[in-house]
């Protein structure tokens, strides 16, 4: 979830393998992962389109993407969970 959005998991996980391909590519290419949008990936989740046409998805999609790092529990992704570590 993010603010009033809300994604199933495995696609926020999806959208974090796409923004982790994007940055193992050329660095001296990259764009900054803040300014980076998926949005012209082929193998976005479909649920993600209506974010896109956001001002604010480059941001929405970093947010969520952090969501997914793989040390943290599924529970305790949220903000207000205490308790996990």
């Amino acid at each position: 979830q993010d603010g009033d959005l809300k994604f199933s998991l495995e696609s926020v996980r999806k959208l974090k393998e796409l923004m982790d391909g994007k940055r193992h590519i050329n660095p001296r290419m990259m764009v900054p992962i803040a300014s980076y949008s998926p949005c012209q990936e082929k193998h976005l989740p479909e649920e993600f389109r209506p974010v896109c046409k956001r001002e604010d998805a480059p941001m929405i999609f970093r947010r969520l993407s952090l969501a997914a790092e793989d040390d943290l529990c599924e529970i305790c992704a949220n903000a207000a969970c205490a308790g996990c570590f």
